[in-house]
């Protein structure tokens, strides 16, 4: 685990078709996407689906990772993807990209949805020390042999939510 301070981040909107490129490239060529198969092409699709709010960080060292959420349909307030580059792994990056994420996903749902691999411990282990509730097993919903846990973090019930104000 590396022990340096956290980086020091912009976690910003994405602002252009290259950093959406170079978001993609990130995904495609690490892990977990790499065991899940997904592809440039399929990355570079859910960087520029409209439906979905893509968040970049940047540091001195350029590109620190992204985060893609989902603020519509079943489960609203779904973080659909938390990349991290593999230098910037392990220092509190993914920590501050969950707190950015509720922050913005609370203002619309008291939930927070995500879904970890079942071969990725790591996360697993950070999303529950954030105080995420395992919720099921999605046997062999990206590829064949692995899981996907669902997870969820909730404020309350719907019907007793008050939307906190934007970050």
């Amino acid at each position: 685990m590396n022990t340096s301070p956290p980086p020091i981040v912009e976690i910003r909107p994405l602002a252009s078709d290259g950093e959406a490129e170079a978001c993609a490239r990130l995904m495609a060529t690490t892990e977990p996407w790499i065991t899940l198969k997904r592809s440039y092409v399929a990355s570079l699709a859910i960087l520029q689906d409209p439906t979905r709010e893509v968040y970049v960080a940047c540091g001195a060292n350029g590109l620190a990772g992204f985060l893609v959420l989902c603020l519509v349909g079943p489960f609203t307030g779904y973080i659909q993807t938390i990349c991290v580059h593999p230098e910037q792994r392990g220092n509190g990056l993914g920590t501050q990209f969950v707190a950015f994420a509720e922050a913005r996903i609370t203002t619309v749902s008291p939930n927070v949805f995500l879904c970890v691999s079942s071969f990725n411990p790591r996360a697993q282990a950070l999303y529950e020390r954030l105080g995420y509730a395992y919720v099921g097993q999605l046997s062999d919903y990206l590829v064949r042999g692995h899981s996907e846990l669902l997870y969820r973090k909730s404020l309350g019930p719907w019907a007793e939510f008050v939307p906190r104000s934007a970050p």
